[in-house]
């Protein structure tokens, strides 16, 4: 018995649109990561990249529960003794919304040299207008 691994075609590697006004950040987050790894295919294969190119738009529009707007933090960490770096979701979302679905959708990635090349096929905005209109993107409606 021989294990058949699929042939990945980037020809056919699709362009869609999601538009995250009023989407919570989780469940959208699940959804990208889910497209970039290609696991809505039937040539989805764990170790190969078969996925689809995401393009996220409105992205200071996205919307969490709960009191993670002022409670949940993130840390950088520069590397310098002293280096560390804490600020909110509300903060995040002020000076940087389109990192908050970046961040969201790495989380949920491999944490390998798979995931650093999915994390490419990403492309978050923070209004309503992106920069790959000439790929004819198809929009791809939120899972409910």
């Amino acid at each position: 018995m021989k294990t058949h691994l699929p042939k990945v075609n980037l020809d056919q590697r699709k362009w869609h649109v999601i538009d995250a006004d009023g989407a919570v950040l989780g469940r959208l987050a699940v959804q990208v990561a889910d497209t970039l790894r290609g696991k809505n295919k039937p040539v989805y294969t764990p170790h190969l990249d078969a996925g689809d190119f995401v393009v996220v738009v409105n992205a200071e529009k996205v919307r969490v529960t709960g009191k993670k707007e002022t409670d949940k933090e993130y840390m950088t960490y520069s590397g310098w003794k002293g280096g560390e770096k804490y600020f909110t979701v509300g903060k995040l979302r002020e000076k940087h919304p389109e990192m908050l679905i970046h961040r969201a959708v790495r989380g949920m990635i491999p944490k390998n040299r798979l995931g650093r090349q999915l994390l490419t096929k990403l492309k978050v905005f923070k209004g309503p207008k992106h920069d790959h209109a000439a790929q004819q993107p198809a929009t791809l409606a939120l899972a409910k």
